[in-house]
């Protein structure tokens, strides 16, 4: 399983996806080191405990020992100093999605889980009813399943499961990372308009989506949420079978505070997740899992000792009452979906939402308006100043003081409060036992959980 090299360099190492593979390549003998301009936990935390080597910012030093490999993240740009001494010295480079393809995934029965949300969730799901059945599968994951000691694993199986992302792979390769990964198998699980920094509009993802679509094999599967009317477009394939699935397919369905039962085919299914998005994620396990030779009783033993997804609606921890809840939600769907899903784990208790507009498409006023609706289910709602907001027109910008105030005339108890620490301080006066924090962003929010955490505990 050792790659041709004994040395790599990770430009932009602190994405979740970097990290994992980085790990996984410190385990097997190879020198990794890396650099980000966001060292923060829990990335930082993770890499340090593996011994990779990181750097705390681009500087041309960090590859002067000569890295037989580097691997160039797909948030670099040309103008990071690393990147251009790498090209100005000629070394040898790659993005993430080539490195999987040539050295891990080539050869193998590869699954390929997408779509706008659910991902991380469904490919942890599957990856571990995979496992916990004896397929030893290889995965890499845009998140770190709590089954798992990491987001990446690379095994001598037949299987490999990946996370495919729609975003472009590098800045020498604008293409989808998705069609890297030489899919046997394709699930998407939804598709809405995203990454406005790249996709003009709905028409471009589902462009990118079909290019996918175009490379699962006549011997292969492609899987389908039937309830996404942007996804019908795709489906006038001929090339491979095609299966669908659906909410409309799972009967007597129930929400607890211990999760979601349905029924499907006959079957009873117990799911350990919150909310009406997850149990579409658990039909897709399904389909996938029964084509690949799993029965439903298999299938239910891995969703039973399914551990969830650090970020993934994950309870960071509970003082004097109060509950604090972390989710990578950053899109107005997955917004409201789990606000939902919180609504049922945690009845009848007072729920607060912390916004951090953070993604690159939050930032910009494409959302604006469904901004507002998404936060239906939240007694409480404030919102963080909008990251980098300076690198973006003023045309394009979020304005959150008009998202504040159409929050407010809907009946909503809304405040606009820059930055953790004084997001902290406003709630120091405002949280009372039984109290639920949800804090929603796609980064560090600066350490706005253990912040919370300790203000409680004083």
């Amino acid at each position: 399983m050792l790659p041709q090299f004994q040395s790599i360099h990770f430009i932009g190492i602190c994405g979740t996806a970097m990290a994992s593979v980085a790990a996984v390549l410190k385990e097997q003998g190879v020198r990794v080191t890396g650099s980000d301009e966001n060292v923060y936990p829990p990335m930082s935390t993770f890499l340090n405990e593996c011994g990779v080597e990181v750097f705390a910012g681009y500087h041309e030093r960090n590859i002067d020992y000569g890295p037989e490999m580097v691997v160039v993240g797909n948030a670099i740009s040309r103008g990071n100093p690393e990147a251009e001494a790498v090209l100005e010295r000629k070394l040898s480079y790659c993005s993430l999605p080539e490195l999987l393809k040539t050295v891990f995934i080539k050869g193998k029965r590869s699954i390929v889980i997408t779509g706008t949300h659910g991902k991380t969730t469904t490919a942890s799901l599957l990856t571990w009813v995979f496992e916990s059945n004896g397929f030893n599968p290889g995965y890499l994951i845009g998140g770190i399943p709590d089954n798992f000691s990491q987001g990446a694993r690379f095994t001598r199986s037949e299987w490999f499961i990946t996370e495919g992302d729609e975003y472009d792979t590098a800045f020498f390769d604008k293409r989808s990372k998705f069609v890297h990964y030489l899919p046997e198998i394709v699930l998407i699980n939804n598709l809405e308009f995203d990454h406005a920094d790249i996709f003009a509009d709905l028409g471009q993802i589902q462009t990118s989506f079909s290019r996918l679509v175009n490379l699962v094999p006549r011997n292969g599967l492609l899987v389908v949420n039937e309830d996404d009317e942007n996804i019908l477009p795709l489906l006038k394939t001929t090339h491979c079978p095609v299966k669908r699935f659906g909410i409309r397919c799972a009967e007597s369905v129930e929400f607890t505070t211990q999760g979601a039962c349905f029924n499907f085919d006959g079957f009873r299914f117990h799911l350990p997740l919150f909310g009406e998005l997850n149990v579409r994620n658990a039909l897709g396990v399904i389909v996938v899992g029964r084509h690949c030779g799993l029965s439903n009783q298999q299938i239910q033993s891995g969703f039973d000792t399914f551990k969830g997804i650090r970020r993934r609606m994950e309870v960071r921890g509970e003082f004097q009452g109060v509950t604090v809840v972390d989710d990578f939600a950053h899109h107005p769907t997955a917004i409201r979906e789990t606000l939902k899903a919180a609504r049922v784990r945690f009845p009848g208790r007072r729920l607060w939402a912390i916004f951090e507009p953070r993604s690159n498409t939050t930032r910009r006023n494409i959302f604006q308006e469904q901004l507002a609706d998404a936060f239906f289910e939240a007694d409480l709602i404030i919102l963080s100043e909008v990251a980098r907001l300076d690198q973006l027109p003023k045309s394009e910008r979020l304005e959150p003081e008009a998202l504040i105030n159409k929050l407010k005339h809907s009946g909503k108890k809304a405040a606009y409060v820059k930055g953790a620490e004084a997001i902290v301080e406003h709630l120091k006066a405002r949280v009372r036992p039984g109290d639920v924090v949800c804090v929603l962003s796609n980064g560090g929010f600066d350490n706005i959980h253990e912040r919370l955490l300790e203000m409680l505990k004083d």
